[in-house]
């Protein structure tokens, strides 16, 4: 009798701590799931809609056989593009034109024309050059593949 007493204890003592348990674990996920909503990224600010995008960008970029390639790059408000490269002291000039498409949530825009293809990051007054898989161009010389924006120019 006493055997069956203790049992049937030990059956009670141990389902209202499975109870408490589950209880607990309620409350954790409640937590959990309040501090995934306040994490939410914001989308709705992106390069192409927050930024003064539009207007004339200028590098001079490396070159294998001559002192660089001096480009400026137009980007329009119709998502429309010109781009002028000259070789210096090559007397070598190429220019293009097509249009802008955007990738990566409105950071990055993409340049296609009849000779152009080239992706490059959107910032503040700037275009960053990126390599065939979309990535910052890094290494001494990433600077150079910077387009500085032309102040005045639109």
């Amino acid at each position: 009798m006493k055997s069956s007493v203790l049992f049937i204890c030990l059956a009670a003592l141990s389902l209202s701590a499975c109870n408490q348990t589950k209880k607990e674990n309620q409350q954790a996920v409640a937590s959990d799931s309040s501090d995934h909503t306040t994490m939410t990224a914001d989308t709705t600010h992106t390069s192409q809609n927050s930024l003064d995008w539009p207007g004339k960008y200028e590098a001079t970029i490396p070159c294998a056989d001559c002192e660089g390639i001096k480009t400026n790059i137009t980007l329009k408000n119709d998502n429309t593009f010109s781009i002028v490269s000259e070789y210096i002291n090559k007397n070598s000039k190429v220019e293009d034109s097509g249009k802008v498409m955007w990738h990566d949530n409105g950071s990055v825009v993409h340049l296609t024309g009849k000779e152009t293809n080239m992706k490059l990051k959107v910032g503040e007054n700037k275009l960053i050059g990126l390599d065939q898989d979309g990535k910052e161009i890094d290494g001494p010389s990433a600077h150079l593949y910077v387009y500085n924006k032309v102040e005045g120019e639109k």
